[in-house]
């Protein structure tokens, strides 16, 4: 790709990002907009609603940038909890990264590639000559200058290793001030027990209850058992139409339309009043849904949430195979009780073990059938070829604005736009595999997408075309390094407008919150008091994470290779950071808490990226004559798997659980605690299923944040 066509790419990009965060800074300050851009502070009854009409709502401003810089970290963690911090540690540490990659990469490295003589330059037409001449590819074979990139490769390495230890150190650190300090949580005391085994004599739940008393009589508190509620969720559900259908023909002031036809050949049905049908209609679900509920009496599901004394207790019971089989009495942690995912409590160890099974598979058709948009990609960055296959777009092809928005922006806007359906793809896959928690739902989403994009963004675009074909090779083992040696320097313009595109306007669009800025209007206009509850959103690390360390992996791969992607790079993370803050703070409110552990999953993708780059550097040097620093550079990646591996031994640990010094010493402090025993009392019923509350749907249509549901005493 040449110059002229990613200059034509960051033009576009960076005007659209212009526009998104103009509109944000004048769209934000209309009272009407709150919901939209700080629903978090209106549910807090903290946003003023003043409407007096001033000039200054219609001029764009910066002042958000500030609000949204200086709060401390103490307050983020107040507001957005320990993931919500972890969460910007990862832009932090990227920052760091790749300012030192920066400073090494655009002031060192670069003027050597640049310097070198292996690719023709061409200086009296120098926009329309590839970018290969900022790449090490430029650099003639054999050169001494080379060593330049081999001490910069040993010093990248060694800096983003002190990072990624002194990271997980202070992460680990605030892992455990946070569970020490945090008040007393119901699934710190509770175990979730499957795979009950049925008695002949007994119930299930009678069954349980003989278990723990015989076993652990000193510290089991009670259980509950699981019931299978889908049958009353989907009536509740149903009911809650209902309920905000009349809400809105009682607020309409059309009388018009609290008038219509119902019901099957409603054309031939006379006119009816829609409030008085649909309420007839609500009192037989509210009937159906009593019914239904009577009717789960006796009818447990081999599951149960079982809890304790105290928090070492459970743990005892969490770390201990309980049953001689296998696969009774399972254990697993708890998850908090508004982070429980009901659904698949009902799924037996083998059904889980076949749900596995067919993500896996899902998984691998999925990335096959993603090759189609690669191919595509890939086309359309080859002009030739793009000619080749529809010769009745020469003359378009020929002008050259079009061939630079074909060549230098099209592709990455393709990809992005396929790739925005992953994210949902994968939430659907992980709830089907038995998990019984959002959060693991969305850790395991956010691997899927993670390994997901790597392969399909980066290695399906990078080992496309000639080298494709040649799939044999990768059988020999020797050979990878010289195949990404000789692959991966060509695409790195590729990445730069695919950061460009999908970083720098992806960033400022989330800003911006388009979707639900329609949707709001659009609910104004055509539903006034609709009864709709205001929910305050939450952010989706399953969907951004991937994306910061996919980009993360652009950056530490071509910091030798093309360091002219770094400055791109800084300044996404710095636009990540800044607004990613402000939604933290003024519209996401967290809907789980996992405690940080989402840190090794950026871990492991860092040691992956940095081992990938070793890999490249080692084909690289190879292919430029320079053996001797090939050889030394092998023992890189064994250096960085040994420091992967004691990360692992010191700080894993801590996120899979807790010490039982903090949980003993969290038990003594409860035990002089005032409300212990109505805490005990609460987790009685902590984990009772929503939908077996005694339950009547609410007539209420006067206020706009009316309850859907409520409960009778």
């Amino acid at each position: 790709m040449i110059l002229s066509a990613l200059l034509t790419s960051v033009g576009i990009n960076f005007g659209l990002c212009l526009i998104y965060i103009t509109l944000y800074s004048i769209l934000r300050k209309q009272p009407v907009n709150a919901e939209v851009y700080a629903p978090r502070i209106v549910a807090e009854g903290k946003y003023d609603q003043r409407s007096d009409f001033n000039l200054e709502r219609l001029l764009p401003s910066t002042s958000w940038v500030m609000r949204a810089w200086h709060p401390p970290e103490e307050e983020l963690l107040m507001r957005a909890g320990l993931d919500g911090v972890v969460f910007m540690r990862i832009f932090i540490f990227s920052l760091k990264m790749f300012c030192f990659a920066g400073v090494v990469g655009l002031c060192v490295l670069l003027p050597i590639n640049y310097m070198g003589s292996q690719i023709f330059i061409d200086f009296s037409d120098f926009t329309n000559k590839s970018l290969e001449s900022f790449s090490i590819s430029n650099v003639n074979d054999g050169s001494k200058r080379l060593w330049i990139h081999f001490g910069a490769v040993y010093a990248f390495t060694a800096f983003v290793c002190y990072l990624l230890y002194d990271e997980y150190n202070y992460i680990s650190l605030k892992r455990l001030a946070f569970y020490s300090s945090s008040e007393p949580k119901p699934n710190e005391f509770t175990v979730l027990v499957r795979g009950i085994p049925k008695s002949p004599t007994d119930t299930l739940s009678e069954t349980v209850e003989k278990f723990f008393s015989e076993f652990y009589p000193s510290t089991y508190l009670s259980h509950y058992m699981v019931f299978h509620t889908s049958k009353i969720w989907k009536l509740i559900h149903e009911g809650d139409k209902l309920y905000k259908r009349i809400a809105y023909l009682k607020s309409t002031k059309q009388s018009s339309q609290r008038f219509g036809r119902v019901g099957f050949f409603w054309l031939c049905r006379p006119k009816v009043d829609l409030v008085e049908y649909y309420e007839k209609k609500l009192d037989d679900i509210e009937e159906k849904t009593r019914t239904q509920q009577s009717l789960l009496h006796g009818k447990e599901l081999p599951a149960a949430f079982v809890s304790f004394k105290s928090r070492i207790g459970a743990a005892v019971v969490l770390q201990i195979q309980q049953g001689q089989k296998p696969t009774e009495w399972l254990t697993e942690r708890a998850p908090e009780p508004r982070d429980t995912y009901w659904p698949f409590f009902s799924a037996s160890f083998l059904s889980r073990w076949i749900g596995n099974v067919v993500v896996v598979i899902a998984c691998v058709v999925l990335t096959i059938l993603f090759f189609i948009p690669v191919l595509i990609v890939q086309g359309l960055t080859n002009l030739n070829q793009l000619e080749t296959w529809f010769p009745f777009l020469t003359s378009i092809l020929n002008i050259t604005f079009v061939s630079q928005v074909i060549t230098g922006y099209l592709p990455s806007l393709i990809l992005k736009t396929f790739l925005q359906y992953v994210p949902p793809v994968m939430i659907i896959l992980s709830s089907i595999q038995g998990y019984v928690a959002r959060s693991q739902i969305e850790k395991s989403a956010c691997n899927k997408v993670l390994w997901f994009t790597i392969w399909n963004v980066f290695f399906a675009n990078a080992l496309s075309g000639s080298v494709l074909y040649r799939v044999n090779i990768f059988l020999e083992p020797k050979e990878i390094p010289n195949i990404l040696a000789v692959a991966v320097p060509v695409q790195a313009t590729f990445f730069i407008t695919y950061v460009v595109t999908s970083g720098w306007t992806n960033t400022s669009s989330e800003l911006l919150r388009l979707m639900p800025l329609i949707y709001s209007y659009t609910r104004r206009i055509f539903s006034t008091k609709s009864g709709e509850e205001f929910e305050v959103p939450s952010l989706s690390y399953s969907s951004v994470i991937p994306s910061i360390l996919l980009f993360g992996l652009f950056g530490i791969t071509y910091f030798v290779l093309s360091p002219l992607i770094l400055p791109f790079l800084l300044v996404y993370f710095c636009q990540g950071y800044i607004v990613y803050r402000h939604q933290l703070l003024n519209v996401y409110s967290p809907k789980f808490e996992t405690g940080g552990e989402f840190w090794p999953i950026v871990h492991n993708s860092t040691i992956f990226s940095l081992v990938l780059m070793q890999l490249i550097v080692v084909g690289i040097f190879g292919l430029k004559k320079l053996p001797l620093a090939s050889s030394l550079t092998i023992p890189l990646p064994i250096i960085t798997l040994l420091f992967n591996s004691y990360c692992r031994k010191r700080f894993l640990p801590v996120f899979k659980g807790y010490p039982a010094e903090l949980m003993i010493k969290k038990d003594r402090r409860d035990e002089n605690a005032p409300g212990k025993s109505d805490f005990h009392e609460k987790l009685i019923t902590a984990y009772k299923d929503p939908a077996l509350q005694p339950i009547q749907f609410s007539r209420r249509t006067d206020s706009h944040n009316a309850p859907l549901l409520a409960s009778e005493s």
